[in-house]
């Protein structure tokens, strides 16, 4: 009986030691840690996070003013695609080959003082009356020329007018569409070039007139010499009247 009763204690030991040994096992890794939160450090994060971002921010619009200001550069360093230098030349050209024209006394210090000194001066007593003749209708196509280059020099600096009119309603348009600080100066320096054209016509006019004028008064003045070495001639006593025999009817009796 004692043999049975150990036995049956020892086999209700091992069914109750089953359910322990069969069960699964919970056991935490030993790598494993528990996570705390710390509400002063996750605000710290925040806070660095966007000052990270500010600067980020702040380095984009940097990178965007500096491409801006390149843009810009690039615009103010832009040449103006229009140019009034060959219609402003060929203007000039113009009067000057009309003061270049200029008739029998040009525009030539030389030539002036060679046309006074021979035709201009003090009338000679013994200049022939032929000669005088000669050179006063010469000092009168001198003055004639004179007037008539000025004449046309006028017409051909009126002609430039409409010319530069085109041009400076061309310039005026490109000055106010630059784009930049060249193409406005470049703008600008063309319509001082305009002007600069424009005074040398007025130059030109003034001294075709100037000339012309000029001629005038030394005709005038020559004349009045020439006037009083002609009276002085007429009044200078000669050799007078001398009588002779005249026959009325040579083949009379």
């Amino acid at each position: 009986m004692m043999i049975r009763r150990s036995r049956a204690a020892l086999f209700a030991a091992t069914i109750l030691s089953l359910p322990v040994a069969l069960s699964p096992v919970f056991v935490t890794p030993a790598a494993a840690q528990w996570v705390v939160y710390d509400p002063t450090n996750y605000v710290q994060n925040v806070l660095s996070a966007a000052r990270a971002l500010e600067q980020i921010n702040n380095q984009i619009q940097s990178l965007q003013n500096e491409a801006q200001m390149l843009i810009n550069q690039a615009r103010n360093l832009a040449s103006l695609p229009y140019s009034s230098l060959q219609q402003l030349q060929q203007s000039v050209q113009r009067t000057q080959a009309l003061l270049g024209q200029a008739q029998r006394i040009a525009f030539d210090v030389q030539q002036i003082d060679q046309a006074f000194q021979s035709q201009y001066s003090n009338i000679s007593l013994s200049t022939s009356d032929q000669r005088l003749v000669s050179d006063a209708r010469s000092r009168w196509q001198n003055t004639v020329g004179g007037l008539q280059d000025a004449l046309r020099v006028q017409a051909g600096v009126v002609g430039n007018i409409d010319t530069n009119r085109a041009e400076m309603a061309a310039l005026v348009g490109q000055s106010q569409g630059a784009t930049g600080a060249l193409q406005a100066t470049q703008a600008g320096n063309q319509l001082l070039a305009l002007q600069a054209q424009q005074l040398a016509d007025l130059v030109a006019v003034v001294a075709a007139n100037g000339r012309a004028q000029a001629l005038v008064d030394a005709e005038r003045a020559a004349a009045a010499e020439q006037g009083r070495e002609q009276r002085r001639r007429f009044l200078t006593p000669g050799s007078g009247y001398q009588p002779g025999n005249a026959r009325m009817f040579p083949n009379g009796n």
